[in-house]
C-alpha cells in the first residue's frame, strides 16, 4: 500500500506551510462572499497528508473546524469534490461504499470498483473503519443489499483475504472466465421487424 500522501498525481507542494495554507482558507471563507479560487489554489494542489496537516493546524490557528467550515460556504458538486479532498482515502472509500449501499438501488461499479481494486490490508482497514463511522458491518450492508452470486463475490471480496501473489493459474483463470460468462444476465432477444410495401 502506498503510504498516505504518495497515492495519485499530486506532488508534495514546494514550500509547504500548513500555517500559512490554513490562513489563506480562512480568508478565503471569512466575510461576505467565498474565494472559491483561492479554496482550488490551496487544496488542489496540496497531497493528501498535507491536506491533512493543513486541517489540524486550522483548528489549532483558528478554533475552527475546516470542513464544517467549507460546508456552511460552498455547495454542489464543488462542495462534494473539496469534502473528497479532504478525507483520507480510507475514509473516502468508506464513504462511497456507504453512498453506493444507501437508499434505492445500488450503484454494484462503485462496490466492484473500491474492492476489487484495493490491497487486502487496505480492504481490512476500510472494514473497520467502515463498522467505526457506521455502527454496521460492511458486510451486513452488502447482504441487505444485494443478493446471489453478485453478493457471495463481494462478501468476499471484502474479507481482504484473496491471493495476492503474483503467480497466475491460467486453466483456473480460463474457468473462472468461463463460470463468468455462463452466470451473466441473458440479453433479450431482439426482434427484427421490418416493414415492406409490397
Amino acid at each position: 500500500m502506498a503510504a498516505v500522501g504518495q497515492r495519485g498525481t499530486v506532488q508534495q507542494y514546494p514550500g509547504f506551510n500548513s500555517q500559512e495554507d490554513a490562513a489563506k482558507l480562512r480568508k478565503a471563507m471569512k466575510g461576505l462572499g467565498t474565494d472559491e479560487d483561492a479554496i482550488i489554489e490551496v487544496l488542489a494542489r496540496r497531497t493528501i497528508a498535507q491536506r491533512q496537516q493543513i486541517k489540524t493546524d486550522f483548528k489549532t490557528a483558528f478554533g475552527r473546524d475546516l470542513i464544517s467550515d467549507l460546508k456552511s460556504e460552498i455547495s454542489g458538486n464543488f462542495e462534494q469534490v473539496v469534502l473528497g479532498l479532504m478525507m483520507t482515502p480510507v475514509m473516502y472509500d468508506v464513504h462511497e461504499l456507504k453512498k453506493a449501499i444507501k437508499g434505492a438501488g445500488t450503484d454494484e461499479g462503485c462496490l466492484v470498483e473500491i474492492l476489487a481494486s484495493r490491497s487486502n490490508h487496505e480492504i481490512q482497514q476500510i472494514v473497520a473503519t467502515y463498522k467505526n463511522e457506521h455502527g454496521k458491518s460492511l458486510e451486513d450492508d452488502i447482504c441487505g443489499d444485494t443478493s446471489l452470486m453478485f453478493q457471495r463475490v463481494l462478501v468476499s471480496l471484502a474479507t481482504g483475504n484473496r491471493d495476492e501473489g503474483s503467480v497466475v493459474d491460467e486453466e483456473r483463470a480460463k474457468q473462472d472466465a468461463q463460470v463468468s460468462h455462463d452466470l451473466r444476465p441473458l440479453q433479450p432477444p431482439r426482434i427484427n421487424v421490418s416493414h415492406s410495401n409490397t
